[in-house]
């Protein structure tokens, strides 16, 4: 039957398909809490600023023109997908290129790094090989993947809590001091700050009670319980980068940086490929495409998109954004886990997000590195605690000694040496363990054993 519009007239398919695309993404992109979400969006900044930071300081990254592109992004996947959808730098790639000479692995050489790996997470989205990919791998070893990012996230951010940072050369400096505008005190001020306003994280019923005590208690706990933590403490790190440097007001130039393509020579697009890409596309398929998806169905399981979408939209983000000079990107479980513990429940979150971003791009341009260069490293902290902490907490459902333990072994492996070796490990031990209970299934059982 031909479907009809409000005027009563029949809808012709083009405009029934224009007014299904709008309605979703209109769908995707209303916030659920005004206020959650926009503390949502502030989730994921602790992985966010560190890697942009450290890049800009040691490379020289245009942070403009990334701050452009990843607000693109941010909006897009926002509108496409409807959940608090990441947009993360490639750590592995970010690694590489900080731990080297800008001789040997600099500007040109992480952009081609991120578009090969872009280019080959796209074409294993399109030919449908990446959902594949995920139909199989057993949910045991995501979860193992999923533990060991968010244990390493968790571990990055004492660390960033105790110990005082240069991102330069990606290393503590020194015991943090106990007291001033970047101590232990404020540190862990904000982390007690986190807990009494979220808690464990778990959305409960709330309990009716009887009388004026009762209805008090209720609005205490609703009170409480809508306070932006994340936004609060982020806008509190930004105001004492500010009172830290007084003379970052002179270093502010506005206008979004000049825009230019990179050149990238035979020499760049081999480094980039042998020492970027190959360490890092075991860590995209992974934490980028299949467990952001299995956590993203767990978190909303309303929403569908394959993991063939994700690994295209990753894929096309960086074919496009390195060309200039774009910071390489990807979707990360850590980020999602990190939104969705802060509030964040739709895709107008990282929308949001990403319009501040765009702004800031083409308003302040490059010039904000001196204020992400004051900005309190214990307060990243705080927040990249709980992200990780959220992460590894998916782990949870594991019920059955035998998932539980290659879930642990893929950690462990993968924490003492990365997220490829542990994948390896934890398939190689859940094939094993699958034909030891196979070959026991199918032996005749003995006279004294039958029922």
């Amino acid at each position: 039957m031909e479907s009809q519009s409000q005027s009563g007239q029949p809808e012709t398919p083009k405009r029934s398909r224009f007014t299904g695309m709008f309605h979703k993404l209109r769908t995707n992109l209303v916030f659920r809490s005004k206020l959650a979400e926009i503390n949502g969006a502030m989730g994921d900044l602790g992985t966010y600023i560190p890697i942009v930071l450290a890049l800009t300081l040691a490379k020289d990254l245009d942070l403009g023109t990334t701050l452009i592109f990843t607000g693109i992004y941010n909006a897009i996947t926002g509108a496409v997908y409807g959940v608090p959808m990441p947009v993360q730098p490639m750590k592995s790639i970010a690694a590489v290129a900080i731990s080297s000479t800008a001789e040997d692995f600099g500007i040109p050489e992480i952009m081609a790094a991120g578009i090969c790996t872009g280019g080959i997470l796209f074409v294993l989205g399109i030919s449908g090989l990446m959902q594949l990919v995920f139909n199989i791998i057993p949910l045991s070893v995501v979860r193992g993947i999923q533990l060991s990012q968010g244990l390493a996230f968790a571990m990055s951010a004492v660390k960033y809590i105790r110990k005082e940072q240069n991102f330069t050369k990606s290393k503590s400096v020194g015991d943090r001091p106990w007291l001033g505008l970047d101590g232990l005190v404020l540190a862990l001020v904000c982390v007690l700050f986190i807990v009494l306003v979220n808690g464990d994280g778990e959305e409960k019923e709330e309990e009716e009670e009887d009388g004026s005590r009762g209805r008090r208690r209720r609005r205490i706990r609703s009170f409480i319980a809508n306070v932006p933590s994340a936004l609060l403490i982020f806008l509190l790190g930004v105001v004492l980068a500010f009172i830290r440097k007084p003379s970052i007001v002179h270093d502010i130039r506005f206008g979004p940086s000049k825009m230019k393509v990179v050149r990238i020579t035979k020499k760049a697009w081999k480094n980039g490929f042998l020492k970027g890409t190959i360490p890092q596309l075991p860590l995209s398929v992974l934490n980028s495409v299949v467990a952001v998806c299995k956590l993203s169905y767990d978190l909303f399981p309303e929403k569908e998109f394959s993991a063939a979408s994700v690994s295209m939209t990753v894929g096309l983000m960086n074919m496009v954004g390195c060309w200039f000079g774009a910071m390489p990107t990807c979707h990360g479980a850590g980020g999602l886990a990190g939104q969705y513990k802060f509030g964040g429940r739709s895709g107008g979150c990282v929308a949001l997000l990403g319009v501040a971003k765009m702004v800031l791009g083409l308003v302040l341009g490059g010039s904000l590195v001196g204020i992400l260069d004051k900005f309190p490293v214990g307060v990243l902290g705080a927040l990249l605690l709980f992200a990780g902490i959220e992460l590894a907490m998916a782990a949870r459902d594991m019920n059955t000694k035998g998932d539980a333990f290659v879930m642990l072994i893929c950690t462990a492996v993968s924490l003492g040496s990365n997220a490829a070796i542990g994948f390896v490990a934890g398939i190689l031990l859940y094939v094993v363990l699958w034909m030891r209970n196979y070959k026991r299934s199918t032996l005749p059982l003995r006279s004294d054993e039958h029922p």
